[in-house]
């Protein structure tokens, strides 16, 4: 359900105000006869300009995240601040937030908020898609927004997918349903100037979580044609951890720190692109304790892991999550926000990279220019940072 806010004026009143003049003054010689006294015209106040009342809204947000902790430096963190600055604008109470313990209360979470008449429940990442999509369904009059769940596949009936034939129309089945999702292509890209820049051996890699994952891809993908923009001749080598999604793919630290240690001896490489979530985090530990460079992912990492065990991290590819969420809230409040698969690139400041933070004295003022320079050409639509073929599917080196 859709609820707008409501604007009320406050009028501004002129003010009239009147003075009075002085009486006549006797000569010592003559009496004379008495003058009129002098009067002023009435002056007007200035008017006071009419002051719009602040927005405000009676609209319900809640908001799932997926396991672990609100406060986790992520995207649960982002996605929940993204929605209080979305009520916030709207003038809604602030947002409810709620964490699985694991994946099995998923649904039970996103009925409670439908149970409670919540008007807009957010819902934190992929793995929460087909609950999302199912209460989607069933709750036509609340709106869902999904983070990073495109793309919106269904069936002809508008139930989730599994097997991503993707027949159905999310947009018309679901027309209350909106995935947020994000250029991976375009950070991966801004990633790679600094990554080019930072290298000394001209040898530099990325580790993605799994090929079946399109972001992961496509970041990868960026990655390279980045660095390639500023040393043509520069060796991008990429590897994935598993060609599945099981828990080695994103949930695996240790096998991610293993993984990194061969492939960074076997590559050479001195800069090390993480796209493999918390498996991630260990190739970001094996490239510190390796002495090279790390970059990490989605989120500003040299904040979310913290020291001392981010020395190493000299930027991280981001997806400005809690700008999107605030955005969708707002849409949904003025009636704007499309259905199905939303996305957020250069143009509407949906990504970018992370400052170098420790590491800044690495880099000279070129660096910050050709990133600026990429950004503005991404915005206008003028650079290619994806394959033209195949951009997000992977294909075998």
């Amino acid at each position: 359900m859709q609820k707008r806010a409501g604007l009320g004026l406050i009028a501004g009143l002129a003010i009239i105000v009147a003075a009075c003049g002085g009486g006549a003054t006797a000569s010592p010689a003559a009496t004379a006869a008495p003058t009129a006294a002098p009067t002023t015209a009435a002056t007007a106040a200035p008017s006071v300009e009419p002051t719009p009342a602040p927005p405000q809204s009676d609209l319900k947000i809640g908001v799932v995240t997926d396991i672990g902790t609100l406060n986790d430096k992520g995207y649960n963190e982002y996605s929940f601040k993204g929605a209080v600055a979305g009520a916030a604008a709207i003038g809604a109470a602030e947002p409810s937030s709620t964490v699985p313990k694991d994946a099995s209360e998923y649904a039970a979470d996103i009925q409670a908020f439908v149970d409670q008449g919540y008007n807009i429940i957010v819902t934190v990442g992929f793995n929460l898609t087909a609950d999302t999509v199912k209460a989607a369904k069933a709750n036509p009059t609340i709106n869902f927004v999904g983070v990073d769940q495109s793309p919106v596949c269904v069936t002809p009936e508008g139930d989730p997918d599994s097997a991503f034939a993707c027949k159905g129309d999310a947009k018309t089945l679901l027309p209350n349903y909106t995935s947020v999702y994000f250029a991976e292509d375009q950070s991966g890209y801004l990633a790679g100037i600094v990554a080019a820049y930072a290298s000394k051996s001209g040898s530099i890699g990325a580790i993605g979580g799994t090929t079946l994952c399109a972001p992961c891809v496509r970041y990868i993908q960026g990655f390279e044609l980045g660095a390639k923009s500023i040393k043509p001749n520069i060796k991008v080598s990429s590897a994935y951890v598993t060609n599945d999604f099981s828990a080695a793919a994103f949930n695996d630290p240790a096998g991610g720190k293993a993984f990194a240690q061969t492939f960074i001896k076997a590559n050479e490489a001195d800069v090390v692109f993480q796209v493999a979530g918390k498996t991630g985090n260990g190739v970001l530990e094996a490239a510190c304790a390796a002495k090279i460079s790390g970059i990490g992912v989605d989120v500003d990492q040299f904040l979310s892991i913290g020291a001392p065990n981010n020395a190493c991290i000299i930027t991280s590819a981001e997806k400005r999550v809690e700008n999107a969420v605030k955005l969708a809230v707002v849409g949904i409040s003025e009636g704007k926000l499309p259905a199905g698969d939303f996305l957020f690139n250069a143009a509407n400041d949906g990504i970018g990279v992370s400052p170098f933070h420790d590491n800044a004295g690495m880099f000279g003022p070129e660096v910050q220019a050709s990133l600026d320079a990429a950004l503005a050409a991404m915005k206008v639509g003028s650079l290619q940072t994806c394959p033209t073929e195949g951009c997000g599917v992977y294909s075998k080196p």
